[in-house]
């Protein structure tokens, strides 16, 4: 064996078993909450401080139109739509003050991801009767059918072959093209029903009509 067929053999086997490592590791703890314990202002009013008599006591901070509301904004994530989620993101945060926008991966049909989770199986079950067919056919009391035969001449392409079927296959499965918009949980936009995404100016104006006690609606057709 020489070093080119040793690097056609290598390479698909050691991306295949990160595929392997990354699917079936577990999650990343969350990240510790911060402290959100307030200190005292150097400069905040104390009763009992004589020198803070004439002291201007400054008026407390009004919230923003979008306080109060939430925005999830779930997305097909190995769609690579996290992008076009991230500016519709930063738009909202800029267009209603204190609103709350949350990003989520919106996963496909459980059909899917279970065969999604079976596709490294079928991997490594294919690789390993190319291998050793010669072996595993008898035990089942079968003949190496011609096909295997042919396989196995050119055994090197036809693992990379397996290997870059099975990741296509592992993509499509995992994907399920969604964008969905919910607004305080109620859906208001639906790119699996629509087969569209939605622009700044229509998403901007389908939350602000769902604002509580907004004028939101009213100021657009007064402009």
């Amino acid at each position: 064996m020489d070093r080119v067929q040793l690097v056609l053999l290598g390479l698909p086997i050691l991306l295949f078993c990160s595929d392997v490592v990354t699917l079936f590791a577990p999650l990343p703890p969350p990240a510790p909450q911060p402290d959100h314990q307030q200190l005292p202002a150097p400069d905040a009013f104390q009763p009992d401080d004589p020198s803070a008599s004439d002291a201007t006591i400054q008026e407390p901070q009004v919230d923003g139109r979008g306080s109060g509301t939430t925005v999830e904004l779930k997305f097909c994530a190995s769609c690579s739509y996290r992008g076009t989620a991230m500016t519709m993101k930063r738009m909202l945060e800029t267009s209603f003050p204190g609103i709350h926008v949350v990003l989520e991966n919106y996963p496909p049909p459980f059909p899917k991801r279970t065969l999604s989770k079976a596709v490294p199986l079928l991997q490594v079950g294919a690789m390993a009767t190319l291998m050793a067919g010669d072996q595993i056919f008898p035990r089942f009391g079968m003949v190496p059918p011609p096909w295997y035969y042919s396989l196995r001449a050119n055994r090197f392409g036809t693992m990379a072959t397996i290997w870059l079927f099975g990741n296509f296959a592992q993509s499509f499965l995992q994907s399920s093209g969604a964008f969905e918009v919910y607004c305080n949980g109620q859906l208001v936009f639906s790119k699996l029903s629509g087969q569209r995404f939605p622009s700044e100016l229509e998403l901007r104006d389908l939350i602000g009509q769902r604002l509580p006690d907004s004028q939101f609606g009213e100021n657009l057709e007064n402009v």
